[in-house]
């Protein structure tokens, strides 16, 4: 935009739209070296900003990560749902995963390893096994077996997809049948006398 003498003038962008920016840069940088490694002024390069413009939206680092945090959470609760388990789960998992990958990784793999932070795996763990298990009731007597497949088959899912994405993301049409299968690996073995 050019003013009416002659200078140029930076048009600045809504405050929405910079904070979507600085999250994506913020999860890209994250993704790459987890929390702890990751500085502000990796953050702000990634983005293309100041130190300045980065703390208009967030007053801390860690004030930054919960949000790209939060914001992949919300993503992925989006695209997969959070209530229930069906046959469509897992492809959607994948598709979310692909979509943002940075994100998924930093969820799955960095978030785990932040003690600060641990709150948010350990909260989608649980979930994740209660949703589980109560998927595999009518498949596994009740027991101490039934206890191990709830938590063995998001662990095994969540694994699963990291390496999925790890690999590029190979035969992505029959991927979540892949993983599928391996799910009902662990179901028959909890099952086993």
């Amino acid at each position: 935009m050019t003013s009416a003498d002659g200078t140029e003038r930076v048009r600045r962008m809504p405050r929405a739209q910079r904070r979507e920016q600085i999250l994506d840069a913020a999860t890209r940088a994250f993704a790459r070296t987890g929390y702890t490694a990751t500085s502000l002024d990796d953050v702000a390069t990634e983005a293309g900003v100041t130190h300045v413009i980065l703390y208009r939206h967030f007053a801390s680092k860690g004030e930054l990560y919960r949000a790209v945090l939060d914001r992949a959470c919300t993503r992925l609760g989006d695209a997969v749902g959070t209530e229930n388990y069906d046959e469509g789960s897992i492809p959607a998992l994948l598709r979310a995963a692909a979509a943002d990958p940075d994100g998924f990784r930093l969820l799955f793999r960095h978030t785990a390893r932040e003690p600060e932070f641990r709150d948010v795996i350990d909260t989608i763990r649980l979930d994740s096994a209660d949703i589980a298990h109560r998927h595999i009731t009518a498949a596994i007597p009740d027991g101490p077996w039934q206890d191990w497949a709830a938590r063995v088959i998001p662990a095994l899912t969540l694994e699963s997809v990291i390496a999925w994405l790890d690999t590029d993301q190979p035969d992505p049409d029959h991927a979540a049948q892949r993983i599928s299968r391996a799910i009902e690996g662990v179901i028959h073995a909890a099952c086993m006398n």
